[in-house]
């Protein structure tokens, strides 16, 4: 492996202190999500803390938009691009299915099990970018993206021999395809914002994108609740558990949170450090469910962590990227420089 350069990783202390936060707030995510459960279930609609999550992204994306223009402005904006602000239903959409999916998740395994198994979308972006852009992966892409699957496989090694191993095989395959829904989630929508910011919305403000993208997420959760069959009785029985129960706001603030350090993070850092945060997230809620939960760390555990964190590390030297064809070339180094942080921007 190449050495590491700590300079150019954190060229200054505001990067370094954006890192740590980055890092934080994704394995708080993980942990008090956790803590809120009760024996496994919610006593709360996830759905509802879901949008309210998404209408706290939108007031702070219109507060920072607001803070260098006028409300009446970002109006304008809105209207003037209201083609974006429907195309940006599609990745609203995945995203909706994707938040709603993690509380699912986070039922069904504990926090350093579903963090690890997230890292499965590096290989599904992998496989999408083949198909769809018709690249050929390289021979250490495919080695990271192999040790990655095998990392995932070694971590639910069954060690307890006393469980039916039937029952075992049942739950696993159904949690999977879940977990894997979310990982297609994930890339999908991240492709599609990359289509978006290269063609219709390449002229959008970052900060009216973001009020496109949760404008849309809420229409979406508010979809979902209509189609539960449940949409005022689930404001009447979950308001109080929103707006009084620490745990659940704890929950809307940090989601929140993670939104507005990612754009941060990727405009004063890069995404090859991202996947640095990525495997430092693995090893850092493992040690954290196990001082507060009691999860115990297995061998195999500890095991999958250290592969999985050196396929993430061995992928980020050589990473997948959609090459724009020459005919849309970015001739110019400033706006070259402009879309990228605006790009990895909104994988939020």
């Amino acid at each position: 492996m190449s050495t590491i350069n700590w300079s150019e990783l954190f060229p200054t202390k505001l990067s370094a202190i954006i890192f740590i936060l980055y890092i934080a707030l994704f394995v708080n995510q993980g942990i008090i999500i956790t803590w809120s459960q009760n024996k496994g279930e919610y006593d709360y609609n996830i759905v509802i803390v879901v949008l309210m999550t998404e209408v706290l992204k939108l007031v702070i994306s219109a507060v920072l938009y607001c803070k260098e223009n006028s409300l009446a402005s970002l109006a304008n904006e809105v209207f003037k691009h209201k083609r974006v602000l429907l195309l940006y239903m599609v990745p609203s959409s995945l995203y909706c299915l994707y938040n709603n999916l993690s509380f699912v998740n986070l039922a069904a395994f504990d926090p350093p099990t579903y963090f690890l198994l997230l890292q499965l979308r590096v290989v599904v972006t992998g496989i999408i970018f083949q198909l769809v852009f018709k690249q050929k992966l390289s021979t250490k892409q495919w080695l990271s993206l192999v040790l990655l699957t095998l990392g995932c496989m070694i971590k639910h090694l069954n060690l307890d021999y006393e469980n039916s191993l039937i029952k075992s095989n049942f739950q696993l395959n159904i949690n999977i395809v879940f977990i894997f829904i979310q990982t297609i989630c994930s890339c999908l929508a991240g492709v599609y914002n990359e289509y978006l910011l290269k063609g219709e919305g390449a002229n959008v403000n970052i900060f009216v994108q973001n009020v496109f993208m949760y404008l849309d997420s809420i229409l979406c959760n508010i979809a979902v609740l209509f189609i539960q069959g449940n949409f005022l009785e689930a404001f009447n029985n979950s308001g109080s558990h929103i707006f009084m129960d620490p745990k659940v706001l704890l929950i809307m603030f940090n989601n929140a949170a993670i939104g507005v350090i990612t754009s941060f993070f990727l405009k004063n850092l890069n995404s090859i450090v991202k996947t640095f945060a990525s495997a430092l997230e693995l090893v850092f809620t493992a040690l954290f469910c196990w001082l507060f939960f009691g999860i115990p760390i297995y061998l195999n555990t500890a095991i999958a962590i250290t592969i999985v964190s050196y396929a993430v590390i061995l992928y980020s030297q050589n990473p997948v990227q959609n090459v724009r064809s020459k005919t849309h070339d970015v001739t110019n180094t400033e706006q070259i420089q402009e879309f990228i942080p605006k790009r990895d921007s909104q994988i939020v």
